[in-house]
């Protein structure tokens, strides 16, 4: 026989498993069994759904799989995944949302983690404006008109109490949501998002003070503000000690890590036991558990090694089973037939005039900053988002009893359906890309002879640096045609919840740094300081995800007129030939930015290590270039660029010309032959200049001339698409790199033999299509522009 307490009343409660369920009052009240934890299974004749262990797994299960589908049928329409369930008996709902609770503390903990606090405090005035107009206007408003509905319009008692705060939470503007939704919708990188997430985050700081004052009040006795001040300061005096002892000591652990080497497991776990105590500590001086694992998070160091290392570790179990499971556990408290249909048409018109003053205060200070109607109003739309935190504070809300079964569910239908109805806005109405299309040809063929060349140079790893510096010395920079360098680092983003670009200093000195950035941007100096009088270094650094990072490339180029971009190869090869690196995010980006970039592109394959040389830069020796040309216009940029370079008094340069067998006649013969002729007029008396042509009847000739050069040059130079020639017939079956082209994905064929770089170029696209064939120079004395449209 077991017992149940309640009020100081024994019940008698036998049989209590599986399953035995008692009305006291208004309160039911579930009985477990604590023998029956784990289950011996079907073979013992048991029902393992009737044991708590078995049941807990199911659940997880359940949720993780409904969440991970649900996600998989929205991501379409850039919605958040939110999942709820109804299949979830009495008996486990202790149990479940007990995980639920670690799942919110951890999954806010790596909130905090992504966060800059930096930002939170010093934003700039745009932000500051935004984010403080955003929270007071909507306040005031949504106040007043829910004010004067409760005086013209007869709700229920729990309704008509609830009202305030439903109107006060429309006022939360949070960082997280914003950056879920832009995410989604893959515009973190856009002007638009930027300002954003900026806004948000000063908002954010807004909100977590009010929140955390309101819960100060919440949690003691109204009656007595001494308690609640106390509580307030306590809470503060939290703050500063997590800020000012807390957060030293993890970055004075951090830096005696070394580079390159993972965080250890202890640091880690380290972490986790300061989560867990924070929420206790946040639980023990009158708070929600939940601001303990947000304030640690803020003071943890972003980014690698250690905000890093900590998001990886929590990215699976947070936030596909824990996190997913707080949802479930929201899910399970809403009671959709609650509803009464007066008190949901009152508490529609609190949200839609909430959604509707924070829209136009957004608008009109966007205005003010010169921002079209169109930007404006999505830039409203942005600060509309909601999710998380407007849930977290419904669940604490209804926990303190602050707030009724039916405002609970009134207050998640109305972020369910805002954050619809936002993000299929923005997504319909927004497209940054639109604005990266140049309104002049930016092509090194279509620039003068002496014209300046604006080489934009994407850096990954310091190994690419050797060869791209020789690329660039041999592109030869003269007082006559001088070379801007913009450098771009690629930092993929960790740890880090808003991507950033990053706009370097220039210093004409080098700078001392045991940084892997300052470290390129050291050797990018020497190389500007070695050719102070014609070259010029603005270094930038990227720090995103490889899936919209082409995004930053594509804006820097534009911005800073860029003729070409440089981007690294995702293969790296050993020293002894075989590919010792082989990055999938880069091979993504390469492709995005070929296909968006404003301006011609390359990518180097970079096999310097094979050839063991030393720096071009450094010997001054020969450097030989080879050229293969089939035909089209990325060959004719190719070649143009290796004209550059053959000017250079060290540079070999050689140019192959492949010709099908019986195609004299042809139109595109005879405009090749007239670039090749200016080609070879201009290199009269040129001792390192070599012009070869060598006549194939098909591809399988071709493809065997190509493969004896793999050796010979330091680097050779070949466009990446050829307009369907002839000569390709059959050769791009087997293609395993698709953004190289068929001749650049042959030469890049894993081979110890062959040791030749390769840069593969491509002449820009208007809108993703080929220009038109131009029958004119490689080298011009004029400037053509051409309209976008």
């Amino acid at each position: 026989m077991d017992f149940l307490y309640t009020d100081g009343v024994a019940l008698k409660t036998p049989n209590l498993f599986p399953e035995t369920v008692i009305l006291v009052g208004n309160k039911t009240l579930v009985c477990h069994d604590p023998h029956k934890i784990s289950s011996n299974g079907f073979w013992a004749k048991q029902n393992p759904l009737h044991y708590c262990s078995p049941l807990l797994l199911i659940q997880l299960s359940l949720v993780s799989l409904t969440s991970m589908l649900i996600d998989f049928l929205i991501r379409p329409l850039g919605h958040e995944a939110v999942v709820g369930a109804a299949l979830f008996p009495p008996r486990g709902r202790i149990i479940f949302e007990t995980f639920a609770t670690f799942g919110i503390m951890f999954f806010l903990f790596t909130i905090g983690v992504r966060m800059d606090i930096k930002m939170m405090i010093r934003p700039g005035w745009k932000p500051v404006t935004l984010g403080a107009s955003c929270v007071l206007c909507t306040l005031g408003f949504a106040l007043l008109i829910s004010y004067l509905l409760s005086q013209v319009v007869t709700l229920d008692p729990d309704v008509a109490s609830s009202l305030p705060i439903i109107a006060a939470s429309q006022s939360v503007l949070s960082f997280q949501n914003v950056s879920s939704v832009l995410s989604e919708l893959k515009l973190l990188q856009s002007d638009l998002g930027r300002l954003a997430i900026s806004s948000a985050m000063f908002a954010d700081l807004i909100s977590m003070c009010v929140m955390a004052s309101l819960c100060a009040i919440m949690q003691t006795d109204i009656k007595n503000p001494v308690i609640s001040l106390a509580q307030l300061f306590v809470f503060v005096t939290f703050v500063l000690v997590a800020l000012y002892v807390v957060r030293p000591i993890i970055a004075r652990s951090v830096k005696r890590l070394p580079e390159g080497k993972p965080v250890p497991e202890s640091h880690v776990m380290a972490v986790f036991i300061i989560v867990l105590l924070a929420g206790l500590v946040s639980e023990s001086i009158g708070q929600h558990f939940v601001f303990g694992p947000l304030v640690m998070g803020l003071v943890m160091p972003e980014g690698p090694p250690l905000g890093s290392a900590m998001t990886a570790k929590l990215d699976i179990p947070i936030g596909k089973i824990l996190y997913p499971s707080f949802l479930t556990a929201s899910g399970l408290k809403l009671n959709v037939f609650s509803i009464h249909f007066n008190s949901l048409w009152v508490v529609g018109v609190i949200v839609f005039v909430s959604c509707s003053v924070k829209l136009l205060s957004v608008m009109l200070l966007a205005f003010y900053m010169e921002m079209s109607i169109r930007e404006s109003f999505v830039l409203g739309l942005m600060m509309n988002c909601k999710g998380i935190s407007e849930l977290v504070l419904f669940n604490l809300l209804l926990d303190v009893k602050a707030m009724k079964v039916e405002a609970f569910a009134l207050s998640m239908v109305s972020v369910l359906v805002v954050t619809a109805t936002v993000s299929s806005l923005i997504k319909l109405l927004y497209d940054p890309s639109k604005r990266n299309i140049p309104v002049r040809r930016r092509t090194i063929q279509h620039s003068k002879r002496d014209a300046e060349l604006r080489v934009l140079v994407c850096v990954h790893n310091q190994e690419d640096v050797p060869e791209m510096l020789n690329l660039l010395e041999a592109s030869n920079a003269t007082e006559e045609s001088h070379i801007a360098v913009i450098a771009v680092l690629l930092v993929e983003l960790v740890g880090r919840a808003n991507p950033m670009l990053i706009a370097h200093q220039s210093h004409r000195m080098l700078q001392p740094s045991s940084s892997r950035s300052g470290r390129i941007i050291n050797a990018l100096r020497q190389y500007e300081l070695c050719n102070e009088t014609c070259v010029n270094i603005h270094s930038f650094s990227s720090i995103s995800h490889f899936d919209t990072m082409h995004e930053d490339i594509c804006r820097v180029a534009l911005d800073q007129n860029t003729t070409i971009i440089i981007l690294p190869f995702h293969k790296r090869w050993e020293i002894d030939g075989s590919v010792g690196d082989v990055n999938r995010g880069i091979q993504s980006m390469n492709s995005k930015v070929a296909d968006n970039a404003p301006c011609s592109v390359a990518i180097l394959v970079d096999r310097g290590i094979l050839r063991g040389t030393t720096s071009f830069l450094n010997n001054q020796s020969g450097y030989h270039v080879g050229v293969i040309f089939i035909g089209g216009v990325d060959d004719t940029e190719a070649l143009a660029y290796a004209s550059r370079m053959g000017r250079h008094p060290f540079v070999c340069l050689t140019i192959f010309r492949f010709l099908l067998f019986g195609s004299d006649n042809t139109r595109e013969r005879k405009m090749d032959n007239n670039l090749m002729d200016d080609i070879r007029q201009a290199n009269i008396g040129n001792e390192l200049f070599v012009y070869q042509e060598e006549i194939v009847k098909d591809g399988v000739g071709l493809a065997a001339s190509i493969k004896g050069l793999g050796s010979k040059f330091d680097l050779i130079l070949v466009g990446r698409n050829h307009q369907d020639s002839p000569l390709l017939v059959g050769l791009g079956a087997w293609i395993e790199c698709p953004e190289l082209g068929v001749i650049g994905d042959m030469l890049a064929e894993s081979d110890p033999e062959r040791t030749s770089s390769i840069l593969v170029v491509q002449q820009q696209r208007l809108k993703g299509k080929f220009m038109n064939r131009i029958t004119k120079p490689v080298v011009l004395d004029h400037q053509d522009t051409f309209s976008p449209s």
